[in-house]
């Protein structure tokens, strides 16, 4: 039966590449996977361009497990020699747009899915979810749903790890920071260089160490990835902005980091304004069973520095799935058939 299961996959997946689904514009290839689902025979509910199915026996009083991937993907990367929305199988390697991230997760954990769903002694109920925006953090994505699948007592993100197993993943906030000045002849005497107020903001960012350095995760790692100031060469500038890339490690929360860097002494010269805290760190206890059960299966440990869908989850989760992170974003995208069919196997094994 997982054959059978695994090969309509396959063939889904192929559909997918060819449908262009750029993130914020899924509705297209939502219409076809939700068709293509019915046509297996479940009952698929929907909310923009957001799918998820409840299996057929339900258990009301059993925990319910999540089993979520992404529908989006980014622009081709330039470098593509390929047709990127033409799926082509040659050997062991289906390539084109999406399959590494994150088709061959979605279709993966819908064939174990539709496995699992038939085994009526599960101890809990399981929810497979389609979901869109991942790509941009958008709030459009699997945080619009979320309250729609009742209390969600653990989940599985898929995402490619080589079937590795995420315990953690770093969080991020993007800072906006400014100093002011005052604004004069570059040629005289006067004014207040908003760059110069700015520099030692920039050096503490750059080697400002956090106390709470995560096993998983290792450090906070603070960036300035942005500058911006000045009007011309012979002026004096007044106003000088600089943008911060922050990755959260498992151990704070980012309203927690951010009222720190706010009231540290280091930055009372600046003000700092957050675009958001929505995108925290998460990570799963290692006694929970689901890691027990990978330890057993030799499935390796690791804290993911990228972000993904997890950052917006409440409860535990882990993040697996077939494919090389690699791969992803790159030109000639692809990911192997024995991969998924590995990937299958696996999160049966992990949930049986």
């Amino acid at each position: 039966m997982t054959k059978r299961y695994i090969e309509e996959s396959i063939e889904l997946l192929k559909r997918m590449v060819s449908i262009s689904s750029i993130s914020r514009n899924e509705g297209e290839v939502a219409d076809m996977i939700q068709e293509t689902v019915a046509r297996m025979g479940l009952k698929v509910n929907r909310d923009g361009n957001n799918l998820w199915v409840l299996q057929e026996v339900w258990a009301e009083g059993k925990p319910t497990v999540l089993l979520n991937a992404h529908i989006d993907t980014v622009k081709p990367a330039s470098g593509y020699t390929r047709d990127p929305f033409a799926p082509t199988i040659e050997g062991d390697t289906l390539w084109g747009l999406g399959t590494n991230d994150d088709g061959a997760s979605v279709v993966s954990l819908l064939a174990a899915f539709r496995y699992l769903s038939t085994k009526n002694e599960l101890p809990y109920n399981l929810i497979w979810s389609a979901t869109a925006e991942e790509e941009v953090s958008g709030k459009n994505g699997v945080e619009s749903i979320l309250g729609k699948l009742g209390r969600i007592e653990f989940g599985i993100v898929g995402e490619p790890t080589g079937m590795q197993m995420a315990v953690a993943e770093k969080g991020l906030m993007v800072l906006d920071c400014t100093t002011e000045g005052v604004s004069g002849h570059a040629a005289r005497n006067e004014g207040v260089n908003a760059i110069y107020k700015a520099l030692p903001i920039v050096e503490w960012f750059r080697t400002k160490q956090w106390d709470k350095v995560s096993p998983f995760l290792g450090p906070v790692k603070m960036s300035v990835t942005q500058i911006d100031a000045g009007t011309q060469h012979n002026v004096v500038p007044d106003k000088c902005h600089f943008v911060v890339d922050v990755r959260v490690n498992d151990l704070y929360k980012n309203q927690e980091l951010l009222d720190l860097i706010k009231r540290d002494e280091h930055t009372k010269e600046c003000t700092v304004q957050e675009r958001s805290t929505r995108l925290n760190s998460s990570h799963i206890d290692v006694d929970h069973p689901i890691v027990k059960k990978a330890l057993g299966m030799d499935i390796k440990l690791f804290g993911s520095p990228t972000l993904s869908d997890q950052a917006l989850m409440s409860f535990p989760t882990v993040k697996i799935g077939p494919g090389d992170s690699a791969r992803s974003h790159t030109a000639d995208e692809y990911i192997k058939i024995s991969e998924i069919e590995n990937a299958v196997a696996t999160y049966i094994k992990l949930l049986s």
